[in-house]
């Protein structure tokens, strides 16, 4: 039917649904898949339209209009965001993933069905179900709708599928059920429905017809209702209804009944099939080789189960918290409870001196001193404030906005600060796995599942190696049913042979690489945890890299300082640069001093100093003193709103002074990332003029901006850029004499004071890079293995470092992303590009961006772009059409909270990076466990998510890992092919046979299975990596045309030389051809066909091992891995024995039928030889030179365009982008129509690094 709609949905999040359409996986961005029309879709913004029942999207601008489109049956319906009845899908967001529910209703005749189908299956079909959940859903239940559903099928965006039960409470006489709803409210209703995924529960709205999560019910909420909240708290009615809605405050990491780890480890595929497989061997009598099979499953299930018990073990010690906590509810006094049972809206009441925070909460009165090194990684106490009472309609909390508002939970208060005698409160804002922690600990919990084109491509030849199965599957019962073979002797042989062609000790075999490296690794202090990640470290080519711990020391040290001299008759000059503040000649610089001892935002905590590690660095350095109050009677915690200014004075000696110097702190103006400073205004009781100072600091470029001219020395750039591109941290120091009254000075504003600056001078800091990070770094830049900085410190500091250590290359442009003010309510807020020193102009030169054909990759971009936490926000919400190009070029990301550290790790697998993420603190862990490989050098918090754990305090775990990972890729690469050959092999011997109908024997079989491919596969990964990082990561594509090729070559050669022994063998004058004895089974019978065909595949299946366990440039020789040549000296000398002269008693057990003539037994050693020269050739001079080495050479000289297609997508953003940043403005020039009219600003400025 022709709908004949055309119509535009608003870029909104909540779904607009249409009844009558079908959306399959190539029309809808998301994949959705629906699988009959009666059901409701839900869209997302775009341009759609209806032809023949299907939805096409396409692409245009998102604009806002009613839709009102007819449906089938002519009804005119409305559509503003939302159904308005209850649909049987519809879709939700959560952290940033899309989930799509479609609701069902459990049917009991369907069910019943569904087991007594289970049950004349023998429980196959349970296990289906068990392995497809849609199926179980669709075969025990009947779609309905969302509002009467009692289960739901969920899908994520990855086309993972759960299926969870929707729960009901329904109120009673004793409590009423309620649903949070804006404004902390709640509305009583007669039924609370709800389900819970990945530990968030989600309401019914009924209203709404949607389900809606308990860590998006915080909206709405105005200043002044956090205000009414702590003035009485939660009532016992409240809190009855909360506790059905949000339960306990819980952080726990249930572990999970062994029986139930064993049953999910025992049901997988790769288990069941070895199930089957031993089944039919023991049937088939071939008991020893089964029995071993089933050994080696027990022993690996065995270690899975250990491992994962022991991770289950290690989260939940680490992140399971709690503690007694006082709280107001009832409007009476304080009482204690335990952390686990507050709930949103209880007023919960601060220690004076510190606490672990076991919630969310909003402060309501006095000040908080906090560590949040959880959240940032950096131990810099930060002062939260109280939020403010106010009834203004536009001030509603925002988590982002008012963070500065906010306790965090697993943050640590060091120390509050109110009136003597008063409480500091707070309001709960979120518990249990809805706050901050309870994210970053589901993060790790439920990472986003690391897809490897090896993994899939290693399945999909195990289906071609089913359909080969298959093959001889029917070619065997048709062979033994012409035979007149009965009926058990056709169904065993018939599926024995399926296990000759899949492997059932293939897994097993291709984690003997896995386990070599992880032996290797264990060694060097290095633990993993999870082996199967070591495959996916050999195909890393972005390495991120927190900063402080992992590629500097913790903390700054002091360079030196370089004074301005300035003069009313002179030019303004640098003086050589001091040392220290604390020398005799700086009592010359007597401004510079004392800026640098009360431009800051330190405090005493329980007497020591704390704050920014810079502040104190600067501070120490003068050896100055601070007294925060003239009364030393009141204690630190009650000196809130206190009269008395901060004092800092000056030891008597210090800096050149005889005297003590006393400086009052009269106002401070925080420090602020968007305006870069920082400034005091400063008062000495001893100036009789009682003319105030303001000293201010901050970036180089922003404190000259602000100076005059005059005070500015001409060099100034010049000596800014050298102290930059040595790696230092600078900092620009300035003053200004301020005529104001002290009222004055509290009211005014900074832009009012912050002008007309004199320059003092230049204070260096120092992030000292640990000693083998500059070498790593170069190290993996030589690989080609792209470098980058995710850090929490501030971007100069970051610049600095990454500069210094080698991420940001001098012979490139650096360039700062930045945010400008928004021009209007309706554009979005500007980008501007700012250039930071460089070593070298004039550095962008589009023939620096090409593509090396030989080495399959592109040369590095020609710029480097760095950008903050609140920049990437900003790109990320307004600009995502960019967000995967800036993905692609900007190495330097700072000031980024743990969400977004993982989003940057998540964007760069999207554009097919494979990510390795190297850090040590618990802010980022949640970026660990998103990584391809997480990297922890820290047994804190960070190695629960991480699955790699080094005890080396520095980042040359990294190489080590990634050449460990290289060698173990290619051994999976080559165990997979010598299994694939062996199975093959080992099938066309059999199928050989089969034609006769007779087969290998049992002992036969045995030899091939135990002592040559069992022997050889074990020592097979303990060839080591080379010690040098490869210049190109190896391939991960098992399914190329070389390595099919090579497959299917061997196996060719293979087949001619089996089937020239088969032939000529019967052609012998000797030859007495195979009878079947009447009444004696095939299986149990000598052939000599058979006997020469055993001993040639015997030297076959050595010879696969040597082609396929290749060297160099990933691996070394060999020769280097003495088990394996031992191994193959001793089973070839064996062979050759079976085959010249086999003792009477060998070839009894091994049930020979003797070829009588020495003569053409040494024949088979010859034509076993000149199969392993056919084999070798092959290999290497069709496969390696005239395949690999030829083909690139003749794609070099072919254009990028030829091979557009094989590229990757990071490789095809670069290619249009890598020659210069002019794309930023570009892009955002064409998407202003779409959005409105905004600017975009590429101005240069002098910037510190």
């Amino acid at each position: 039917m022709h709908c004949g709609i055309s119509f535009s949905l608003p870029f909104t999040p909540d779904p607009v649904y249409w009844e009558c359409g079908r959306v399959t996986k190539d029309d809808c961005e998301v994949g959705l898949l629906l699988e009959s029309d009666s059901e409701q879709i839900p869209l997302l913004h775009g341009s759609y339209s209806t032809c023949h029942n299907c939805l096409t999207k396409r692409y245009a601008n998102p604009v806002a209009v009613q839709v009102t489109p007819h449906s089938r049956t002519g009804r005119k319906e409305t559509f503003k965001g939302m159904s308005t009845q209850a649909a049987h899908s519809t879709h939700i967001t959560v952290d940033d993933e899309n989930l799509y529910l479609w609701g069902y209703k459990t049917n009991k005749i369907k069910t019943a069905l569904t087991w007594i189908i289970t049950v004349l299956t023998l429980g196959t079909f349970r296990l289906l179900l068990y392995w497809y959940p849609r199926w179980w859903v669709k075969c025990t239940a009947s779609g309905c709708s969302l509002s009467t559903a009692d289960c739901l099928l969920i899908q994520n965006a990855n086309m993972d599928v759960a299926f969870r039960p929707v729960l009901c409470i329904v109120s009673d006489s004793v409590v009423q059920m309620g649903l949070p709803v804006s404004g902390f409210r709640m509305v009583d209703v007669s039924t609370l429905r709800y389900f819970t995924f990945k530990k968030l529960t989600h309401l019914w709205y009924p209203d709404e017809n949607r389900f809606i999560s308990t860590d998006s019910l915080d909206v709405d909420i105005d200043f002044h209702r956090f205000h009414v909240l702590a003035e009485k708290g939660l009532s016992s009615d409240d809190i009855a209804k909360r506790l059905a809605v949000y339960g306990k405050n819980i952080i726990d990491i249930n572990l999970k009944p062994l029986h139930v780890l064993l049953f999910r480890e025992v049901l997988s595929p790769f288990y069941i099939f070895q199930l089957f497989s031993v089944a039919v061997w023991f049937s088939d009598h071939y008991e020893i080789y089964a029995s071993v099979i089933v050994a080696m499953s027990l022993f690996s299930i065995a270690m899975d189960l250990y491992q994962t018990r022991k991770q289950e073990r290690k989260l939940r010690s680490m992140v399971h918290s709690s503690a007694f906590v006082q709280v107001l509810r009832n409007g009476e006094n304080p009482m204690k409870i335990s952390s686990e049972e507050l709930l949103p809206g209880d007023v919960i009441l601060i220690p004076p001196n510190g606490c672990n925070m076991q919630c969310d909460a909003v402060l309501i009165n006095g000040t908080v001193i906090v560590n949040e090194s959880m959240l940032t990684g950096e131990s810099v106490p930060v002062t939260k404030a109280a939020l403010p009472d106010t009834d203004d309609e536009s001030s509603v909390f925002s988590l982002k906005k008012h963070s500065r508002h906010t306790l965090f939970c697993g943050t640590q208060v060091l120390q509050t600060r109110y009136y003597a005698g008063k409480s500091v409160k707070a309001v709960v804002l979120r518990t249990a796995y809805t706050t901050l922690k309870g994210q970053l600990v589901r993060s790790i919990m439920y990472p986003k599942p690391v897809d490897l084109r090896f993994t899939s491509d290693l399945f999909k030849f195990i289906g071609f190696l089913g359909c080969i199965a298959f093959c001889g599957f029917s070619y065997t019962i048709v062979t033994m049913i012409l035979r007149g073979t009965d009926v058990r002797a056709v169904i065993v042989r018939a599926l024995d042979i399926i296990t000759v062609v899949i492997p059932p000790a293939l897994p097993a075999a291709m984690s003997v690489g896995i386990l070599a490296s992880q032996m290797r690794l264990h060694r060097k202090d290095i633990y993993c945890i999870a082996p199967s990640t070591i495959n996916t470290c050999g195909a890393i080519n972005v390495v991120c890299f927190d900063k402080t711990g992992t590629l500097t020391e913790d903390g700054l040290d002091f360079h030196s300082v370089c004074p301005v001299v300035q003069s009313n008759n002179k030019e303004p000059l640098f003086r050589h640069e001091f040392p220290s503040l604390n020398v005799k000649e700086m009592w010359n610089y007597r401004k510079l001093v004392e800026a640098v001892s009360t431009c800051h935002s330190l405090t005493c905590i329980n007497g020591l100093l704390c704050g920014d590690p810079l502040d104190l660095i600067l501070f120490k350095n003068t050896t100055w003193t601070l007294d925060e109050t003239m009364n030393s009677r009141i204690e630190e915690t009650a000196r809130f709103d206190i009269l008395a200014p901060p004092v800092v004075r000056s030891v008597p000696g210090a800096c050149g002074c005889d005297r003590e110097i006393e400086l009052a702190i009269l106002r401070q103006f925080t420090f602020s990332s968007s305006l870069q400073r920082m400034s005091v205004i400063v008062h000495d009781p001893e100036d009789e003029s009682h003319d105030m100072t303001l000293y201010c600091k901050g970036a180089p470029e922003m404190i000259a901006s602000l100076c005059q001219p005059s005070s500015i020395p001409a060099n100034y750039s010049n000596v800014v850029n050298d102290y930059a591109q040595h790696g230092y941290r600078l900092i620009a120091v300035a003053y200004k004499k301020l005529h104001i009254s002290f009222p004055k000075s509290q009211r005014v504003n900074r832009e009012q004071v912050e002008n007309d600056l004199t320059l003092l001078g230049l204070v260096t800091m120092e992030n000292r890079l640990k000693a083998q990070t500059v070498g790593v770094i170069h190290q993996l830049n030589k690989a080609h293995i792209r470098t980058v900085m995710v850090t929490g410190d501030n971007i100069l500091t970051a610049l600095s470092v990454a500069r210094e250590c080698g991420i940001i290359q001098p012979v490139k442009k650096a360039y700062i992303v930045e945010c400008g003010n928004r021009d209007s309510p309706n554009s979005r807020i500007p980008l501007l590009l700012k250039q930071a020193a460089s070593s070298s102009e004039d550095l962008l030169d589009d023939s620096s961006s090409v593509y090396d054909m030989e080495s399959r990759s592109f040369i590095d971009p020609a710029y480097q772009l760095s950008v903050s936490g609140p920049t990437f926000e900003v790109i990320s919400r307004e600009y995502p059409e960019l967000l995967l190009k800036f993905v692609t070029v900007c190495d330097v990301f700072a000031r980024m909270s743990p969400e977004q550290k993982q989003m940057v790790v998540n964007k760069l697998q999207e554009v097919e990076y494979t990510v390795a993420m190297c850090g040590d603190g618990a802010n980022d862990c949640a970026a660990l466990k998103a990584a391809h490989a997480g990297i922890s050098l820290s047994e804190a918090e960070a190695s629960i998510a991480a699955p790699f754990t080094s005890r080396i305090p520095d980042i040359r775990c990294v190489p080590m890992i990634i050449r460990e990972g290289r060698a173990a890729l290619v051994t999976s690469f080559g165990i997979f092919k010598y299994m694939a050959s062996y199975s093959l092999t080992q099938f066309i011997s059999v199928v050989l046979l089969y034609w006769l109908a007779t087969n290998l024997t049992d002992f036969q079989f045995l030899f091939i299975d135990l002592f040559l491919v069992t022997t050889v596969a074990a020592c097979f990964g303990y060839t080591p990596p080379c010690q040098k990082l490869a210049a190109f990561p190896p391939p991960t594509k098992l399914l190329s045309f070389a390595s099919l090729l090579s497959i299917v070559g061997q196996l060719l050669i293979v087949f001619v030389f089996q089937l020239s022994v088969f032939i000529y063998t019967s052609a012998q004058p000797w030859f007495v051809p195979y009878s079947t004895p009447f009444g004696i089974s095939v299986e149990d019978k000598r052939s000599m066909q058979g006997t020469a065909v055993f001993c040639l595949s015997c030297f076959q299946y050595l010879t696969l091992a040597v082609i396929y366990s290749r060297g160099p440039p990933y691996r070394k020789t060999i020769f280097s891995n003495t088990s394996l040549c031992t191994c193959l000296v001793i089973l070839i000398s064996i062979c050759v024995w079976l085959t010249i002269n086999p003792p009477y008693f060998v070839a009894r057990h091994m049930q020979y039928d003797p070829l009588p003539e020495l003569g053409y037994r040494i024949f088979i050693l010859v034509v076993a030889f000149n199969y392993i020269l056919c084999a070798y050739l092959y290999e290497t001079g069709v496969i390696e030179y005239l395949i690999l080495t030829l083909r690139e050479k003749w794609r070099k000289k072919h254009s990028v365009e030829t091979d557009a297609d094989m590229l990757n997508k990071n490789e095809k953003i670069l290619l249009s982008i890598s020659s210069s940043p002019n794309w930023i403005p570009s892009a955002a020039e064409e998407s202003s129509d779409h959005f409105g009219l905004y600017s975009f600003s590429n101005s240069s400025h002098i910037k510190c690094c």
